[in-house]
């Protein structure tokens, strides 16, 4: 039966597909694609797992064996019985291998998403014995795993109940494998992001996060349609179950009839259309009609990023988030010199266009693997994270500032330091570039200018600008961040999303100062957070006299055809006016 899931709408457009959960609610894995040759070696890890399991639980039957009967209970017997059958049935060996073989998943992911299946047939088995057999299962897939890992395998069994045969018909899934996959999890975080950002994925549903949550700025950027705070969505969707997302409403439709099927099928050639008439405007400079000449820049994760940036017709790079390079890597840091090697990549990429570069901005909803459960804080957005957490590390901050430093000589790079607030962090920024610089003097390394940018993401800094700006060539408005501190929202929680509002007067007379202050001194100043990317507030801010926006790649067109129609001077009253209300989106649609 067909039903209708709600939640934010985060990235624009339609996508129907094959529900992939990826975010068991029984057992946590790593989930990643593998290459063909690798196929054989993970049906062979699980194999190996599997393997294990059955040797310690033959073991424990000898010993039971040995053993009179009133020191073992008969039913402990019995269900190192049941948990042998489990782990010898054909339906969970053969459904492991088709995941592995056919959608290239790794060995835990394909264990999992089979277990996902055959627990879904004992929920809806009639008989309780029965029903309560998935107890069993979760718990001997959870052995596999452990063993998989090279943990020692302990068997205690979760329920005392005789096992009744259970035949197990209908649990392979169709020969249809070709379809649009629709990742649908309960969180993602942005190293797992980063693991399926080249993958097959035609759309994701998650069941917690918000507009700007990192999942939500991923999925942006990859240019495919996204809901987050879909609350039970990883409950209520199965795996392989046909999914809709509707990025405009927010709004995932399960198992759709055939009339819905054709009315978001209509939907989506017709957004296809639209992106058709948008690439036409490709190579058309982004001036209004007045004549002022406006930067498209684009916001990066990784190097390998920057081509499609160009493609998409930025003509810079406004925020490289470094961070990306330090994440899912089980807390080994990137050295020097794989961080120069690939801020050279991303510099190579946009062939001779500017690369910003942010220094990292770990905490809050960016933690890195090697933050340990003693070290997660009760409110890590406003914890040791950024600029703080760099400045707490000085050898870690250092590596990273002679990388960027070394790659500045082979292209134009601005380095931008996030979460600045105050006057003694600049001065410790500041002194730790100079020791950098030194460092590389000493061993005579070389390395180029740079241009040095503050994000203005604290209130405290949007009330300072003229002390940051008698320190930096330029500010970038972090909105995402700022939105939260203004407004003391936590932006990843759907539960106060509704409360998240780049429109608040608040918000936007933070901006509008910092904008016109920057205009007055002649400093450079951008917009990198999502409110670059809403096509809903270009005219505002073109109006307010931002002339530098930050965006995924994926947005730039629909943004520079907003640019192309309108006219600044014309709406810079309007803008003012706009600000002046109590419920400034009133004014603004």
């Amino acid at each position: 039966m067909s039903f209708a899931i709600h939640g934010l709408a985060v990235a624009r457009g339609i996508a129907i597909g094959r529900a992939v959960l990826v975010a068991s609610s029984r057992v946590d894995v790593a989930h990643y694609f593998i290459r063909a040759e690798q196929v054989q070696a993970e049906i062979e890890r699980v194999r190996r797992g599997r393997n294990a399991v059955v040797d310690e639980i033959q073991r424990l039957q000898r010993t039971i064996a040995n053993m009179g009967p009133k020191e073992t209970p008969h039913e402990l017997a019995a269900l190192l019985d049941v948990h042998l059958l489990l782990l010898q049935d054909q339906e969970l060996i053969a459904g492991v291998k088709r995941w592995i073989t056919d959608r290239l998943y790794n060995a835990e992911w394909a264990l999992t998403t089979q277990l996902e299946v055959i627990a879904r047939q004992f929920d809806e088995m009639e008989d309780e014995y029965l029903r309560e057999r998935k107890a069993d299962l979760e718990q001997i897939t959870e052995k596999v795993l452990a063993a998989m890992k090279g943990v020692a395998v302990k068997i205690v069994p979760a329920s005392t109940r005789n096992l009744r045969h259970a035949s197990q018909q209908d649990l392979l899934l169709d020969d249809t494998l070709d379809v649009p996959l629709i990742l649908v999890a309960h969180d993602l975080s942005p190293a797992d992001m980063l693991q399926f950002k080249q993958s097959v994925f035609a759309g994701f549903v998650t069941d917690v996060g918000g507009r700007t949550s990192h999942t939500a700025i991923v999925a942006r950027s990859l240019g495919i349609p996204a809901v987050v705070g879909a609350r039970l969505a990883s409950q209520l969707v199965r795996q392989d179950d046909w999914v809709v997302i509707d990025g405009d409403a927010g709004v995932v439709v399960v198992d759709p009839s055939a009339i819905i099927l054709a009315e978001y099928g209509f939907k989506q050639r017709q957004g296809e259309i639209e992106r058709g008439r948008l690439s036409r405007l490709l190579h058309t400079p982004a001036v209004t009609l007045d004549g002022h000449r406006v930067e498209l820049l684009a916001n990066i994760e990784m190097p390998e990023d920057a081509p499609g940036a160009v493609k998409a017709g930025a003509v810079g790079v406004g925020l490289f988030r470094s961070e990306f390079l330090f994440m899912g890597r089980n807390g080994n840091l990137p050295d020097e010199e794989e961080q120069y090697l690939a801020y050279r990549r991303a510099i190579d990429g946009m062939q001779g266009l500017p690369v910003t570069i942010r220094t990292v901005d770990i905490g809050a909803d960016k933690q890195l693997d090697r933050v340990g459960r003693e070290e997660v804080h009760l409110n890590p957005a406003l914890g040791l994270r950024a600029i703080r957490w760099s400045l707490a590390d000085p050898d870690m901050f250092l590596t990273q500032l002679r990388a960027i430093l070394r790659a500045a000589a082979f292209g134009q790079v601005n380095l931008l330091i996030p979460m600045l607030a105050h006057a003694s962090e600049i001065r410790q920024t500041l002194s730790l570039l100079e020791q950098a610089r030194a460092q590389l003097d000493g061993r005579a390394a070389p390395y180029g200018p740079v241009r040095l940018g503050a994000m203005i993401e604290i209130p405290a800094a949007a009330l300072t600008l003229k002390l940051f700006l008698k320190y930096f060539d330029f500010l970038s408005i972090g909105t995402n961040d700022l939105i939260q501190y203004t407004l003391a929202i936590d932006r990843a929680d759907e539960s106060v999303a509704h409360l998240y509002d780049p429109l608040h007067p608040a918000v936007l007379r933070l901006v509008a100062d910092t904008i016109a202050e920057c205009n007055r001194q002649s400093k450079g100043v951008s917009v990198c957070g999502e409110m670059a990317g809403d096509v809903g507030l270009t005219r505002l801010l073109l109006g307010l006299g931002l002339r530098s926006f930050s965006m995924h790649p994926a947005q730039i067109l629909a943004v520079k055809q907003e640019v192309l129609r309108a006219d600044a001077g014309k709406l810079r009253a309007w803008a003012h006016e706009v600000m002046a209300e109590e419920e400034p989106a009133a004014r603004l649609h």
